[in-house]
C-alpha cells in the first residue's frame, strides 16, 4: 500500500457542499471522496493505492485534472485498487461534475 499526497493550487473556489463518493472500491477499480476543503485556493489530494511505484503517473492524472477543473477549497480521498488512468480520469471527472456550482 502507497500513499501519495498533492496540494495544486486553484483558481475555482466552490461553495459548501455536502460529500461526494464516486465509484467502489474493489478488483481493479477505485472510490473517489470529495470533500469541502480547508484552503479556498487549493485542492488536496490523498491518494491509497495498492500499487506502489506509480507515483509518476499518478501526479500526470492529478495535474491534468487539475488543469482542467481550477478546484479550490476543495479536498479529493482516492482509495485505489490498481485503476488505469482513463478510468482516475472517469470517476475525478464523474466527482467534479457533481460539486454543485460545477454541475
Amino acid at each position: 500500500m502507497e500513499t501519495l499526497e498533492f496540494a495544486l493550487e486553484g483558481r475555482q473556489s466552490v461553495p459548501d457542499f455536502e460529500a461526494i463518493l464516486v465509484g467502489v472500491v474493489g478488483s481493479g477499480n477505485l472510490e473517489v471522496l470529495v470533500e469541502k476543503g480547508p484552503d479556498p485556493a487549493r485542492c488536496t489530494y490523498s491518494i491509497h493505492t495498492s500499487a506502489a511505484g506509480f507515483g509518476a503517473i499518478w501526479a500526470a492524472v492529478i495535474q491534468s485534472f487539475q488543469a482542467r477543473h481550477q478546484l479550490g477549497g476543495v479536498a479529493v480521498s482516492i482509495n485505489d485498487m490498481g485503476a488505469t488512468p482513463a478510468v482516475v480520469s472517469l470517476r475525478l471527472d464523474q466527482a467534479a461534475a457533481s460539486i454543485p456550482r460545477l454541475a
